[in-house]
Order: structure tokens, then C-alpha cells, then sequence
């Protein structure tokens, strides 16, 4: 039953009461909405009634009620007063009726007013939930270092003051507070996480911290080096050992007092690539590459002529194969570094090893031109393992080994030789 239907059955049961007991001719008005701005007020007043005349009277309606439901008027006709103990008894019993529905019915509206319509509603009505489900707060990022002790603090929270904590929605022992203050000792990185600080008792979501545990960077590792001379050379650099923590580098590259522009590579990081600023120059390159995270910094700086870090990339498409009719004989070519951008101005030279896998003992050749070699002193029907290296004919340093080519010399195919012995016997046996 809605509150209309509640409010007409009101009406009839009211207007049955009161016509029963009261002389004519009274007429009953049952005004749902609005007297005086309230809703559901009730006016019970004769033909040609006029309120104020003796014997006319209100109601006892409770202030509060009046607030939330309107009111209840009963006036009566003449000036004689209605004051039978059956009259006061049937208006009684007719108030109440009158004043349960408007109580009813209020109540009705009230709960249809907060009814939620959506989930995004049913949230503005629920109780604060503990970590994960509070409002977001602002997250604060605190770097620590590897065994140290750490105190977080509840944000602007006084330090006497109630807290809980949690980390990663798991709840801290209580053991670990030192008031709203959380202690944590010879922290690890076991102890990464969200912290989440929680103010009294109703788990009200104060503060949360993002704990990142690492180290100060140590002293980088730098290096440059000209595998495509003249055209440029690039430097890199790393850290002996890991921080655990986001560290930012920046690299600084002067050639007298001229200080050079170093491009960095997308990949692979921490590499960068810088033109020379004038060839042949007896001035040395200094460059400085400095380390920075939360914790700390660190630098290095290295210097160095043009020349000393010249280093070609290894040979190319090495490939052994063995020499037919030769059984001691390996026929080796390669090709130049693809890097190396001109070969002819800046000619290169090379050196060859070689074992067979079955000694651990190399033996090497230079070789001043070319890209091919035979060695002829390999061991017959043993598989040999042969790598090449290459170097400016003048300046610079050996490159890298290239990768392994594997042969085995040429063998002849083995002949099965008859004996006369072997003869005789098989006339015999025919």
C-alpha cells in the first residue's frame, strides 16, 4: 500500500468516527497536503463554523509532530460546548488514527527520499572501510636505505596520538608503534610496500607511504671506445652493483674547453654516441658521468686521446673448409666488420688462432692484408676450431674474438686391401 492509499483509508475511518458522535450538521474536510505549509493536516469544523467561538478547541498535536507531519485542528459550531466523555473518547481514538497514518506516512516518504537508486549511492551511506577500501588519499614515496631503521610517520598525525597501521592491507603488530609512529629496524627488501596509516579507532584512513628500501649508488663504471673510426665513438657506463631504486645519469663530454653534444642511444641504455670534434687532435676527451638517486651520488671521470680508444668489432662471417687431397690443410676467408666505415683510408689487420678441440693450445698468425688464410699444418681427420680478430693498421687496440668456425682437414676414403692368404682361402673353400 503506497502513502495515497494509506492516507484515503485514513480519511474514511476518521470521517466515520467523528460523524457517528458529533451533531449536525458538521461537515468533515480531511486536507491531505498543506495547512498552514504542513502536510496532512486535518480540519474538522462545522457548516458555518467559525473557530474562536467557546467551546472550539485544538488538538493536543506534540510540537515535534507538527514539524514533521502538520497539524490537527477541530473546530465546532455555536457556542455550546462538546464535552461528553463519549465525544472526548470518539475524537480521541480519531486523533490517533489520524496522527499513526501521518507518522506512517511520513515515514514511508522518508525512507524514499535516502532510498539509494545506484551502487555510486549505497557508497555515500556505508561506514569508511580500512585499506583498499578507503577514499584515495595522496601517496607519499619515502626511500630508505638497506639496513637501516625507519620510523614512518601518520602524516600531520601528533605522535601521542591513536594510530593502526598496515602494510599491503596485511595489519602491523601493535609491537611496532612507538605512539602513531611505526618503527621498523635493519629494513630489507622485504619491508617494500604500501603503508597504510589508519587514525583512532573507526580505521579512518590518515596516511599512506610508499616504502622503496635500496642503496646509494656506488662509484659508476665508464668506458669509450671508437669501433667505427673517424667518424665517432661512443662511451657507456654501469654500476658495480645493483641500488634497487630508480638512478638518473648525466654524462658531460669536453674536448679542450669545447664541451660535445652525447646522443643518447634508445637501446642499449646507458649508451650515448659522440662525434669528434677534430681529427689528429693531441688534446684528450674528459668525460664525466655523474649518478644520482634518493640515497646519494656518486661520479666518475675518465680521460683519453682519440687514438687509444680506437677498437674494431671482430670479423664477420668467418668460415673454415677443409682443402680436397690435402689432409693437413684448412682454407679460412672472413669478411671486414661492417661497422668499420672506410677501409681503404684506415686499412685493417688481422690475426688468426686456431687448436683442435682436442688440445687446449692456440696457435696464432698475423696477417697484414686479406681476408683469407690456409693453415697447413692442421692434424689429419681432427676437427679444428679457428676465430679471427682485427685491428687499425697503425693506431688503436685488438678487437674481440669473432665467433668460432668449426672443419675437420680432408680424409681419404678408406680401401679394403686383399691378402693372398686371404685369396687362397676363399679358392679353397669354392
Amino acid at each position: 500500500m503506497n502513502a495515497s492509499d494509506m492516507l484515503a483509508v485514513a480519511n474514511r475511518s476518521t470521517t466515520s468516527v467523528l460523524q457517528e458522535h458529533l451533531p449536525d450538521p458538521v461537515f468533515i474536510t480531511f486536507v491531505p497536503q498543506g495547512v498552514k505549509g504542513h502536510a496532512g493536516c486535518v480540519d474538522i469544523a462545522s457548516q458555518r463554523g467559525v473557530k474562536g467561538h467557546t467551546g472550539c478547541g485544538t488538538s493536543p498535536v506534540s510540537e515535534e509532530l507538527k514539524d514533521i507531519a502538520g497539524c490537527v485542528d477541530i473546530a465546532c459550531e455555536g457556542t455550546t460546548l462538546i464535552n461528553t466523555h463519549k465525544m472526548a473518547n470518539s475524537v480521541t481514538a480519531a486523533c490517533c488514527v489520524v496522527l499513526a497514518t501521518i507518522v506512517m506516512v511520513h515515514a514511508q516518504r522518508h525512507n524514499q527520499e535516502f532510498k539509494p537508486k545506484s551502487h555510486s549511492t549505497i557508497s555515500e551511506f556505508t561506514q569508511p572501510q580500512r585499506a583498499g577500501r578507503s577514499p584515495q588519499r595522496e601517496t607519499h614515496t619515502q626511500y630508505e636505505k638497506m639496513g637501516s631503521n625507519v620510523v614512518l610517520r601518520c602524516g600531520t598525525l601528533d605522535q601521542d596520538a591513536v594510530a593502526t597501521w598496515s602494510v599491503n592491507s596485511t595489519d602491523i603488530d601493535m609491537s611496532q608503534l612507538n605512539g602513531s609512529f611505526l618503527v621498523l629496524h635493519n629494513v630489507d627488501l622485504s619491508h617494500n610496500g604500501l603503508y597504510s596509516c589508519f587514525e583512532g579507532s573507526y580505521w579512518r584512513l590518515h596516511h599512506q607511504i610508499n616504502l622503496k628500501v635500496g642503496n646509494p649508488p656506488k662509484e659508476p663504471i665508464l668506458m669509450c671506445r671508437s669501433n667505427n673510426y673517424p667518424a665517432s665513438f661512443y662511451c657507456n657506463w654501469h654500476l658495480p652493483s645493483p641500488t634497487y631504486i630508480p638512478n638518473s645519469f648525466n654524462i658531460t663530454v669536453m674536448h679542450d674547453s669545447q664541451q660535445l653534444f652525447c646522443e643518447r642511444d634508445t637501446a642499449p641504455k646507458n649508451r650515448c654516441h659522440i662525434k669528434y670534434s677534430r681529427l689528429f687532435s693531441t688534446l684528450k676527451y674528459k668525460v664525466t658521468v655523474v649518478v644520482t638517486n634518493a640515497l646519494g651520488r656518486n661520479a666518475n671521470t675518465i680521460s683519453f686521446d682519440e687514438f687509444s680508444i680506437v677498437k674494431p668489432d671482430p670479423p664477420e662471417n668467418v668460415l673454415a673448409k677443409p682443402v680436397p687431397k690435402n689432409p693437413r690443410r684448412l682454407e679460412v676467408t672472413w669478411q671486414i666488420p661492417s661497422s668499420w666505415p672506410d677501409p681503404e683510408s684506415f686499412p685493417l689487420k688481422f690475426f688468426l688462432r686456431y687448436r683442435p678441440l682436442i688440445i687446449d693450445q692456440w696457435q696464432h698468425v698475423e696477417l697484414s692484408d686479406g681476408t683469407s688464410h690456409t693453415i697447413t699444418d692442421a692434424y689429419a681427420g681432427k676437427e679444428y676450431i679457428i676465430q679471427v680478430a682485427a685491428k687499425d693498421y697503425e693506431i688503436g687496440t685488438w678487437s674481440d674474438w669473432s665467433v668460432a668456425a668449426h672443419a675437420t682437414p680432408w680424409t681419404e676414403e678408406p680401401k679394403y686391401i686383399t691378402t693372398e692368404a686371404q685369396k687362397t682361402g676363399e679358392t679353397g673353400a669354392a
